[in-house]
C-alpha cells in the first residue's frame, strides 16, 4: 500500500502575502535571517501582523546551512517568548531552522503541558528552489565535521505555505540558477524514485516542464515576473512530489559535496545530475521515464536509449547557459578531494535519500561516480 499526501494550505499569486493579516492567534515568531531585515521584507511581515492585532518577536540568526547550533539558539527564544504562530521567512535555511524550532520547542513544551499545541506554522519561501515549504524534510549541518543531515518527519511539514512572486523578484542570478536546479533535480529524482506513484508524477512532471521553458528566462531577464512565477510554482510542485517520492543518490551525492567542501546544495546537485541519470539508466524502468521526460519536452527519443541521451544533453545545454560551474572551475582542490572520495562514498549511502534510488549502488559505484564528477 501507498500513500499521498498534501498537507499545507497554500496561498500563491501577486500579493498573496497578505495573508498575513488574517491570521488568527496572539504572538508570531519571525524565524529569518539579517539580509531579510536589511531589505525590508521583515517589516512588511510586521505591518501585516499589526494589522491582525499579533504581536511579534524576530529570531534573525538563520545562516546558510543552518547548524545545530543556530536552531538550539532558536528554541531559547521560542521558549521564552512562547508564540502560538512561526512564521519562517526566507531561503530554505530559514524554513529548515523554523522546523526544527517549532517541532523540537513543541515537545519540550508539551512534556510538561499536554494541552498545549503545536504552533501554527507558516512558511514564506524567498527563493524558488527548497520546496521545504510543502516537505516533511528538513536539513542540519554538523559544520565541525562537515556532514548534512537530511531529516524526515510528518510533524515538519508547515501548515500554511505562501508563495508571493514579490519576495523572489531581486533574487541575484547566482541564486536563481542554483535554486532553480534544485527544483529540476527533485522533480527528476522524484520521477525515478521507488516511491513514485501517478500522484507524485504528475506533480514532477509538470515542475520538469516548467524549469525547461522558464529557468532560463527567469536567469536572464530579472523582470520576467511570469518567468520568475512559474518557477516558484515549480519548486512548489517538485516539492510536493519529492514530499511524497523521496529522492536518490543525487541528493545523498549532494549533500555531501556540499557538507564538505561548501558548495550551495542546488549547484551539488545540479554538477552531479546528468552522472546520476546515466548510472540510472542501467535500470529498465528509470531508463524508460527517463526517455518519457525527454519526450514531454519534445527531445528526440526514438528508443528508450536516445530518449535518456536526449535528456542528459538537454540538461548539459541547461547547466552551460545559466553558467553552473564544474568543481574544477570552483577550485576545489584535487588530491583534497580524491582524498575524500571512500568516506563521502560511504557517507552519501547512508544518506536516506538513496535509499529511494532506482538502484541501490555499492560503494565502488559511488565512489567512481564522484571520480567522474571531477572530470
Amino acid at each position: 500500500m501507498k500513500e499521498f499526501s498534501i498537507k499545507p494550505k497554500v496561498y500563491f499569486g501577486n500579493d498573496s502575502i497578505e495573508v498575513i493579516s488574517k491570521l488568527k492567534g496572539t504572538k508570531a515568531l519571525i524565524v529569518t535571517d539579517p539580509f531579510m531585515i536589511k531589505i525590508g521584507f521583515v517589516d512588511k511581515i510586521q505591518g501585516l501582523l499589526r494589522k491582525a492585532n499579533i504581536e511579534y518577536s524576530v529570531f534573525s540568526e538563520v545562516q546558510p546551512d543552518p547548524p545545530i547550533e543556530i536552531i538550539n539558539l532558536g528554541i531559547k527564544h521560542t521558549l521564552k517568548f512562547l508564540p502560538d504562530i512561526v512564521i519562517a521567512l526566507g531561503g530554505g535555511s530559514a524554513i529548515d531552522v523554523a522546523k526544527g524550532i517549532c517541532v523540537f520547542s513543541s515537545g519540550i513544551i508539551r512534556a510538561t503541558d499536554k494541552t498545549k499545541e503545536k504552533p501554527l506554522f507558516v512558511a514564506i519561501p524567498t527563493t524558488s528552489g527548497t520546496g521545504s515549504e510543502v516537505t516533511a524534510f528538513s536539513v542540519v549541518t554538523d559544520k565541525k565535521n562537515n556532514r548534512k543531515y537530511p531529516l524526515y518527519d510528518i510533524s515538519l511539514t508547515p501548515d500554511i505555505s505562501i508563495l508571493d512572486v514579490q519576495l523572489v523578484k531581486s533574487v541575484p542570478k547566482e541564486i536563481v540558477a542554483d535554486t532553480g536546479m534544485d527544483v529540476l533535480t527533485h522533480a527528476i529524482e522524484a520521477y525515478v524514485s521507488k516511491n513514485a506513484s501517478d500522484y507524485s508524477d504528475a506533480l514532477a512532471e509538470k515542475a520538469i516542464r516548467l524549469v525547461f521553458k522558464y529557468l532560463i528566462r527567469s536567469y536572464k531577464d530579472p523582470k520576467d515576473i511570469e518567468a520568475k512565477e512559474k518557477m516558484h510554482n515549480a519548486s512548489c510542485l517538485a516539492g510536493m512530489a519529492f514530499n511524497n517520492a523521496s529522492l536518490g543518490l543525487n541528493h545523498g551525492m549532494a549533500h555531501v559535496l556540499g557538507g564538505k567542501f561548501h558548495i550551495p546544495h542546488g549547484r551539488a546537485n545540479a554538477i552531479v545530475i546528468t552522472n546520476v541519470i546515466e548510472y540510472n539508466s542501467n535500470v529498465n524502468d528509470a531508463a524508460k521515464k527517463y526517455r518519457d521526460i525527454a519526450e514531454s519536452l519534445n527531445l528526440p527519443c526514438d528508443n528508450i536509449k536516445k530518449g535518456v541521451i536526449s535528456l542528459i544533453d538537454e540538461i548539459k545545454k541547461l547547466k552551460k547557459e545559466i553558467n553552473i560551474p564544474s568543481l574544477q572551475e570552483l577550485t576545489i582542490n584535487k588530491d583534497k578531494y580524491y582524498k575524500e572520495i571512500t568516506n563521502m562514498a560511504k557517507i552519501a549511502l547512508e544518506d536516506k535519500c538513496t535509499a529511494t534510488n532506482p538502484k541501490i549502488p555499492t560503494l565502488n559505484e559511488v565512489e567512481e561516480l564522484l571520480k567522474k564528477t571531477y572530470i
